[in-house]
């Protein structure tokens, strides 16, 4: 288990290594709080569309975001901390607590545009779903 853990950390040390040599590199001028803002609210939707499927495959009532964002969340917070923890043992980072505010809120930005964005499609989609059946419905009165 213990080299298991030392693996991860020594991963995140490198992913955390060539995300600031891109920033650095390509002149953003990223603080860490924004870089966690957006590589943790990235990381927690790519979570939640490849949990989301595998996850309503398994449910078949209307909850399946719902479930799939408390575990989601979950993982987020998860990998958040051991980002921090694992910055702080290996010396690449500080271990701040406004990292791990910063990169939950960008996961809970990120999600709150994509449910705004799925809500809508939805809504337009039974709409035009509704229409299409009143149509039929039409059709075969005539």
């Amino acid at each position: 288990m213990r080299d298991i853990i030392f693996t991860f950390i020594t991963w995140v040390a490198s992913v955390h290594e060539r995300i600031i040599g891109i920033n650095d590199s390509g002149q953003y001028n990223l603080t860490d709080k924004q870089l966690h803002f957006w590589v943790i609210g990235i990381f927690g939707m790519l979570l939640i569309l490849c949990i989301q499927p595998i996850f309503k495959g398994l449910a078949e009532n209307g909850f399946t975001l719902v479930i799939t964002w408390i575990y989601v969340f979950t993982v987020v917070l998860v990998i958040t901390f051991a980002i921090e923890i694992g910055q702080w043992y290996s010396g690449t980072g500080v271990m701040e607590s406004e990292d791990i505010a910063y990169g939950v809120s960008g996961f809970l930005v990120l999600f709150f545009i994509y449910a705004i964005m799925r809500g809508t499609i939805l809504t337009v989609w039974k709409m035009f779903k509704r229409s299409d059946e009143q149509g039929s419905n039409y059709e075969r009165q005539s």
